[in-house]
């Protein structure tokens, strides 16, 4: 639990109809490989001790016995393991008869959980055995032990709380699901034996993976495999596990074999996504008192377990087929955005600082697809390209190159003479290379930027993105100023994404060569000299670290408000075999530091669409005060190099 990691499975057994001490082998096995591999829930499917197909001998009083029986068996040979074992079983109370799910720890039954709503069409005929249970809350003496039965149970461990429902129950228009999460329940567990038609399969996830987004929670599911296949249906044994929309891990569907799906839940994350969203802190208010069941913590499993689901080192950047949709929302935002600024104040022109770097690129082809839905000319794109002591042949003849294929007004403007002279005037040593030098260049570029859009009746385009916002990595009223940021909220990597994109999609084969160069060319203000061969000198990851990791740092940051500890672990287990531990501490010492330091250009920045989930505008998404101590954040961070991880990485 020390990064709010609970690991989890969805098992999936073999099964023989009706053989409850076969099948009660089968859960005892795949228990013992679990607990072995340091999971610390397990799930079963619905009615796992009997089979779900019994169909009329559910009203069997041996079938019923035998169940118990097995049940009996389960209780004693886990009496010495910490795991928590759900598993669906039958159970009797007077003349009715319930589905149930049976939780059980060390030879104890915590509690047990009813099915809410009991299918009867089609092909389910479940109230021919089944009462419903969503009204029942009493006890119940099973395998000699009293037990609280009830679908409101909340089942509570120091690491996570969780719930369950049944199959059918998430199904219905409020799920019980939806009172249990908002009555405090992390992960949410569903014991299921849906059968397979054509098409049902989309559906569900599509289902499990709203559920789980909606109630902003772990989602664990089980359902029956191979084994239950009898008469006109036939069972996948679908395992799947859900993170707040996302699915973590899937066993193979129609496998003959015994499965076991593990993953870990982030429950520090969703808790931390919960407190964020005060419509779910709102919904708390109204929901019921659940009863809760105290569970033994895992904290006294002396393993060491493996993580095994994968960190995405890159979370900003979509995966697959998804990158070209995403790539084209996120332009059709960032145009319509600044289409509204240009017809808003009637401007004439849109003035933008083009380097031949990624940013200023992406900003110049938003720019010109903005003119293209307006149904203007992409002359009244004035691209200066400004020339200075730093620039190279590289960067100028790509700017000059993508100026001309895109056909906008292209001018060029040298700052070095109004460089030299305001040397001059403010006694500053040119042969002095430091931020003095630096910034007077920037600013420079920006004053020229502004007095033109004057003259032109236009706005200055900012190119300016998160990453270097969050790094302060802009010249305070120089880069860092314009009169509305395209890129305000697109990360480093994504920019280049984007760029890439555009060339692979959407220009001829001059400009994609020329879009492939700038996103191929090293990172760099171009604000020092070039070197001997004429080549970048003064490159910016360099100087403050690779984009990708301040890229992956920021989104756990700010998205997740994750840890500078928790950071730093998911960043080893991330960028495995590229970074190594001292250089991730390195950086993440220095993305800190950055961050609370450079708030103050934050805190002022212009206007600007919000494009995803992370936003630094000080009018909505982030509002920090700029002078903020990292004190405690940086001892965080100390303190995790003193203790050794959780996981292991797979």
């Amino acid at each position: 639990m020390k990064y709010g990691f609970i690991k989890v499975a969805a098992a999936v057994p073999q099964v023989k109809v009706g053989d409850c001490q076969w099948n009660a082998n089968q859960i005892e096995s795949l228990v013992a490989q679990a607990e072995g591999k340091g999971v610390e829930i397990i799930c079963f499917p619905e009615l796992s001790i009997t089979g779900y197909t019994c169909a009329d001998l559910f009203l069997q009083q041996h079938l019923l016995e035998s169940c118990e029986n097995a049940l009996f068996r389960l209780l004693d040979v886990t009496r010495s393991l910490n795991i928590i074992i759900i598993i669906g079983m039958p159970i009797r109370i007077n003349s009715m008869l319930f589905n149930a799910a049976a939780v059980i720890q060390k030879g104890k039954i915590l509690g047990i959980v009813p099915k809410s709503f009991i299918p009867n069409y089609k092909e389910f005929y479940e109230k021919r055995w089944f009462t419903s249970g969503a009204d029942v809350h009493t006890n119940v003496t099973i395998c000699a032990q009293t037990v609280t039965i009830s679908r409101n149970l909340l089942f509570q461990t120091s690491n996570c709380t969780f719930g369950i429902e049944i199959c059918e129950d998430l199904w219905a228009p409020i799920p019980p699901s939806s009172t249990l999460a908002i009555q405090g329940a992390d992960i949410i567990f569903n014991l299921s034996a849906s059968d397979e038609v054509v098409s049902k399969h989309n559906y569900l996830c599509s289902l499990l993976a709203q559920q789980s987004a909606r109630c902003i929670s772990g989602y664990v599911y089980s359902s029956c495999g191979f084994g239950e296949s009898s008469q006109d249906l036939v069972f996948a044994g679908n395992g799947m596990i859900y993170e707040n929309g996302k699915l973590l891990s899937e066993g193979k569907r129609f496998d003959m074999k015994e499965q076991l799906v593990i993953s870990e839940i982030d429950v520090e994350y969703l808790r931390s996504a919960r407190q964020a969203n005060i419509t779910f802190a709102d919904s708390q208010l109204s929901a019921p008192q659940p009863t809760i069941v105290q569970a033994i913590s895992y904290d006294e499993w002396n393993g060491v377990p493996t993580l095994t689901r994968t960190i995405d080192p890159k979370p900003f950047v979509p995966k697959g087929d998804l990158l070209n949709q995403r790539c084209d929302e996120i332009f059709a935002i960032q145009v319509a955005g600044l289409a509204k600024r240009i017809v808003h104040i009637n401007a004439k022109t849109l003035v933008i600082g083009i380097s031949g770097g990624l940013d200023s690129t992406l900003a110049l082809l938003v720019a010109a697809k903005t003119m293209d839905k307006l149904s203007r000319s992409r002359k009244d794109i004035i691209a200066i390209t400004m020339p200075g002591f730093g620039t190279t042949d590289r960067t100028y003849t790509n700017a000059v190159s993508l100026m001309n294929s895109l056909g906008v007004t292209m001018r060029e403007i040298s700052i070095k003479d109004a460089c030299i002279q305001h040397f001059k005037d403010i006694n500053h040593n040119i042969n002095v290379h430091d931020v003095t030098y630096e910034n007077g260049q920037a600013r420079e570029r920006t004053q020229i930027l502004m007095d033109v859009a004057n003259q032109e009746g236009g706005i200055v385009v900012g190119t300016g993105d998160l990453s270097e916002l969050a790094l302060g990595w802009a010249t305070y009223n120089g880069d860092h100023m314009s009169n509305y940021g395209v890129n305000c909220s697109i990360p480093k990597t994504l920019v280049r994404h984007l760029v890439t994109w555009v060339a692979n999609t959407s220009v001829d084969e001059t400009s994609r060569a020329t879009l492939l160069d700038i996103a191929d060319t090293p990172i760099s203000p171009e604000l020092i000299p070039a070197d001997e061969n004429g080549q970048i000198k003064q490159k910016t990851e360099d100087l403050v670290g690779p984009y990708e990791l301040h890229d992956f740092f920021l989104y756990h940051f700010i998205r997740n408000a994750f840890t500078p500890a928790k950071i730093y672990f998911l960043a080893q287990q991330a960028f495995q075999g590229i970074y190594d531990e001292e250089t991730i501490m390195k950086w993440l010492r220095t993305f800190i530091r950055r961050f609370f330091s450079q708030q103050f250009k934050r805190s002022c920045l212009p206007d600007g669409p919000k494009v995803g989930s992370v936003s630094l505008s000080p009018r909505g998404d982030w509002r920090m005060p700029s002078d903020a101590t990292s004190t405690e954040w940086l001892k965080n961070l100390d303190e995790a190099t003193t203790s050794l991880p959780l996981f292991s990485q797979s």
